[in-house]
């Protein structure tokens, strides 16, 4: 099964707009790919989930978590990466701390410019490639 983490802005896009970011949360939620995600990473899709300003319906995004939490898969190996790794913001460093001791095969952003093309084995991916690598191959 393929692996991804989804970076918070994928799910927050998932959760208003649907789109690409929508049909990658789906396939996560529906078990069709591996959704891989840390304490730090659920942490922070909390925290930035329930910001006021992003004004997501409190149930709405309690069941878009607890579903996360059911269906994701979380990682407790620790890997650490030094700040260089992504430069331009370094609180996206969790992200690629889960992929890689995720073994994940994507992370899936729609910010690419924050972090590498490729990180260890795992391909640093806009929701649309994602859904255009992958997608075909998933059903």
């Amino acid at each position: 099964m393929i692996r991804v983490v989804l970076d918070t802005n994928i799910v927050i896009s998932a959760l208003r707009a649907g789109g690409f970011p929508g049909a990658v949360f789906d396939l996560a939620m529906a078990d069709l790919i591996q959704l891989c995600f840390t304490v730090a990473v659920l942490a922070e899709y909390e925290e930035v989930l329930g910001r006021a300003r992003l004004r997501l319906p409190a149930d709405k995004v309690a069941k878009a978590l607890n579903r996360i939490r059911d269906k994701g898969c979380l990682v407790t190996k620790m890997v650490k990466v030094g700040p260089t790794a992504c430069p331009d913001d370094p609180d996206d460093i969790i992200f690629l701390e889960c992929a890689e001791a995720a073994a994940a095969d994507y992370l899936v952003t729609g910010n690419r410019k924050h972090f590498p093309s490729i990180w260890k084995n795992t391909r640093i991916v806009t929701p649309r490639e994602f859904m255009e690598k992958e997608a075909g191959a998933i059903h």
